[in-house]
């Protein structure tokens, strides 16, 4: 690998060889390191692995192993990993293997994820994953989308100590922002695009600048007020919102 390379392809590259024991049939990302809007040390490397069937203990094994070898590499602990393998790739309901904040896991390959691999998904290894994987109607995407809004993020609105904290404010805001443009539009989009789409749709503008100085600029100071204010003016805005949208689009 060439000196100059960055943290993020180094971490890539060495994940590709510790996996070669598995024998991946292709390697992608999805997320923010396939739509460009990734930040290092900032964003999440999101990647799906698929390797040949079938699944046994002896792989889970291995998977185990790859990652944990990882944990002192830069950048590692953002690093999670969906293993499909050809058999059990098609239904876009059904868990698979995951590798995610330090554990093993069980997680679907959600349409969204599955139309962004379509889409602009970055091929790592192997081939494309049109050759793998079935495309997502518009249908298929719009229904899941709502349903994510209305069954997941709606209930957790109503759990105020969730949201003194940054991840639930910035995912809750920006998956809304990209729901509404999918649903609206038919298209994705990064996090920066649903950024500048919040300030149009109206969410509370102190807390949308929040989230843009943590992911690309310097934090501003903050206390446990400001925390509970922002929290505050998260849920005041998101759970009409969401309301609004299953509404129409429900």
């Amino acid at each position: 690998m060439p000196t100059d390379a960055t943290p993020t392809e180094a971490l890539l590259a060495r994940f590709l060889r510790d996996l070669a024991p598995l024998r991946p049939l292709a390697l992608w990302a999805h997320g923010s390191l396939a739509g460009g809007d990734y930040q290092e040390g900032r964003s999440d490397l999101d990647l799906i692995a698929v390797l040949p069937d079938p699944l046994t203990l002896g792989t889970v094994h291995g998977v185990v192993r790859t990652h944990r070898r990882l944990r002192a590499a830069p950048l590692a602990a953002g690093l999670h990993c969906t293993y499909l393998t050809p058999a059990a790739s098609g239904d876009p309901g059904r868990s698979h293997l995951t590798w995610a904040h330090g554990r093993v896991t069980r997680r679907p390959v959600t349409p969204v994820t599955r139309r962004e691999l379509h889409d602009f998904g970055r091929v790592l290894h192997g081939g494309p994953p049109a050759g793998l994987l079935p495309p997502v109607p518009d249908r298929q995407l719009g229904e899941f989308v709502v349903r994510d809004q209305r069954d997941y993020w709606r209930p957790h609105v109503d759990r105020a100590r969730l949201w003194r904290q940054d991840v639930w404010v910035d995912l809750g805001l920006l998956t809304f922002a990209r729901a509404t443009v999918t649903l609206r539009d038919g298209r994705l989009v990064s996090k920066r695009e649903a950024l500048s789409e919040l300030a149009a749709l109206g969410a509370p503008a102190e807390v949308v600048e929040d989230i843009t100085r943590r992911r690309y600029g310097a934090p501003a100071p903050r206390d446990e007020a400001w925390l509970a204010r922002r929290a505050g003016l998260t849920r005041a805005y998101l759970g009409p919102a969401i309301d609004e949208l299953v509404t129409v689009y429900g």
